[in-house]
């Protein structure tokens, strides 16, 4: 029965973030923006962030993706 009720909290939880509306695209200047205040938050300051296409062979990190997945953003600690 504990079971149970752990799929049923767990599914009342996780399926409204499955909404088109938390699907919705977000533009990569907003997620970089998002990114960078969470960076200055944690106190980092020698670091670049690079939006580049989904398929580029790009140097760093990936730590986002926007547009709808078609472009990703690189981090780069100097």
């Amino acid at each position: 029965m504990v079971k149970v009720n752990c799929f049923f909290l767990a599914a009342a939880v996780l399926l409204p973030g499955l909404s088109p509306a938390a699907a919705a695209v977000k533009p990569c200047a907003e997620l970089q923006a998002e990114i960078e205040a969470k960076l200055k938050a944690h106190k980092v300051k020698a670091y670049t962030l690079n939006i580049v296409s989904r398929n580029a062979d790009a140097p760093g990190k990936v730590v986002g993706t926007c547009e709808n997945s078609s472009k990703k953003i690189m981090y780069i600690r100097k």
